[in-house]
């Protein structure tokens, strides 16, 4: 491979000390030097050049948390995720039953009765209306309910006298189902679905990959998706893609909860691969969400004194879990949203910490998003990486102080972790928020979406420009044990870069109007303005 010289550039290389440049040159996939114009044209003159026209470059960015081929399935699916009421969300959902054949299902996602303003959930019966012939299953935002039609309840067998699986709920009124199912019970419903084949998850992937190089990503890590892509489908996709040279976006795979025993039984690691795809984690969920009220806390929601979530494990489960993976030398990444959630699996962690240590495993508490005041200095202590996603902090704003209350005073406690000594990782949760890391940044900084006139909310948890940047490249590379080869500019490191349009160090307020110029993978160019 033949070498290229960056240059015209403001270059913040986040490195350990700081260090400004306005050139790069790269070779073989690794920065070669770093230094200003003339320094490294005398030195790399006859390399091919790239001219960065005065762009601010940063490491690539990576998303610490996304359902990548998830995110390329649902370019073929009915988007809800814009819609202001439950009639235009019908409306949609007629829409694609007119395209389709009779009796094939129709599949979607991005449903929110918050941002309907429903006090219920839809049912079954609001879709009967729409779509007699065809089965219906739409997830919702969160990802954590499904919301079917009758056909649907059938082909998966639930009626009346189906018992609600652990760890999950049919919902019913008056003992009959509504079609909403809740965190474990989605299962029932997809496992009637048409599962994707290899070739069309593969080509998910290819399709969401320009749109992550528009983003500045290059690399990704993969928290698995859909239930029809948290197998061993998807890996094969990037594996297949490795193989062909066609994968252009780094890749830490997570392993689905579901396949421990198989990867304990064949001797995978974390750790285990190369530099474009490697084994991370074992996901794990600990509960559900906030929006769809399956969060598990340690009291009761606002105003509703019997709902306290939904726990997907005991805690002794989980610290049965995560010690039978940290045994084997595999790092776990657990979802947790509630405060109690957050609070048995830090019990889990802290309980596998022999082993955890042993193996050198960087354990990760995916997303956060409250927790009690006295298990904040917990994460650092035990060396546990906090991955979040600064934009769900923007769009769940107003549930959290609905359905939590004072609560969420230690909610998306980003500045708190950061100043206990947490490492962060950013991430975004795409798709169920946009993997814009622009969009990410401004969250982070800023508490509120650009134009929301209501200001910050619970602004002492903001943080600077430079530690949101840092926690998307940075800290994304210490959460895969990866720092020594990526997430700052440095001679031997990876020659990943992000140039934007504006300096958003000098003048943050700018990332709300920033647009990525360019992204560069291995010193090749993946996208270009």
């Amino acid at each position: 491979m033949t070498g290229t010289r960056f240059h015209n550039g403001r270059i913040y290389t986040l490195d350990g000390a700081g260090t400004i440049a306005s050139a790069i040159a790269a070779r073989d996939g690794r920065v070669l030097a770093i230094g200003n114009d003339s320094d490294i044209r005398a030195r790399y003159g006859g390399y091919p050049e790239v001219d960065l026209s005065g762009a601010t470059v940063f490491p690539g960015f990576t998303d610490s948390h996304i359902h990548f081929a998830s995110v390329g399935l649902l370019l073929c699916r009915v988007s809800l995720e814009d819609t202001a009421t439950l009639d235009e969300a019908l409306a949609r959902v007629a829409a694609a039953a007119a395209r389709t054949p009779r009796g094939a299902w129709i599949r979607g996602r991005g449903w929110d009765k918050n941002a309907w303003r429903l006090d219920r959930f839809p049912s079954r019966d609001d879709l009967d209306a729409a779509t007699p012939d065809h089965p219906v299953a739409l997830s919702s935002k969160d990802g954590h309910l499904l919301w079917c039609n009758t056909a649907a309840l059938r082909a998966a067998g639930i009626d009346a006298a189906t018992a609600s699986p652990a760890g999950g709920e049919i919902e019913t009124i008056d003992a009959r189902p509504t079609g909403i199912l809740k965190e474990a019970a989605t299962a029932l419903a997809t496992a009637a679905m048409p599962a994707p084949t290899d070739e069309e998850i593969e080509a998910a992937v290819l399709a969401a990959t320009p749109l992550a190089h528009r983003e500045g990503l290059t690399g990704i890590h993969e928290v698995t998706g859909l239930p029809e892509t948290t197998g061993s489908a998807t890996l094969r996709a990037f594996q297949r893609l490795r193989a062909d040279g066609r994968l252009s976006v780094r890749v830490l795979m997570g392993i689905p909860e579901a396949n421990l025993d198989a990867a304990v039984n064949l001797g995978l690691r974390s750790g285990l691969g190369d530099e474009l795809l490697r084994i991370g984690f074992l996901k794990i969920f600990a509960d559900g969400t906030l929006g769809s009220q399956t969060a598990s806390m340690l009291a009761p929601y606002e105003g509703v004194d019997a709902n306290v979530g939904i726990a997907i494990h005991t805690r002794p489960a989980l610290i049965d879990l995560v010690g039978r993976a940290a045994a084997a030398g595999i790092a776990c990444a657990i979802h947790a949203i509630g405060d109690r959630a957050n609070r048995w699996v830090l019990d889990a962690f802290e309980a596998a910490l022999p082993a955890t240590r042993r193996f050198g495993l960087r354990q990760r508490l995916e997303h956060v998003q409250v927790i009690h005041p006295d298990d904040l200095p917990r994460l650092a202590a035990a060396g546990i990486i906090a991955s979040v996603q600064p934009i769900h902090a923007t769009s769940d704003r107003d549930a959290a102080d609905r359905y939590w209350g004072e609560r969420s005073r230690t909610a998306y406690a980003w500045r708190s972790l950061q100043a206990s000594g947490a490492v962060l990782a950013f991430g975004s949760d795409a798709p169920v928020e946009t993997f814009s890391v622009l969009r990410g940044l401004h969250a982070a900084v800023f508490r509120r979406n650009p134009g929301d006139g209501r200001g910050p909310w619970r602004p002492g948890e903001t943080i600077s420009m430079e530690a949101a940047l840092r926690a998307y490249t940075n800290g994304a590379a210490y959460a895969a044990g990866e720092e020594a080869r990526k997430g700052s500019l440095e001679p031997g490191k990876v020659a990943d870069l992000v140039a934007l349009d504006r300096d958003v160090v000098r003048d943050p307020e700018a990332v709300a109007e920033a647009r990525v110029a360019l992204t560069v993978v291995g010193g090749v160019v993946r996208f270009a303005l």
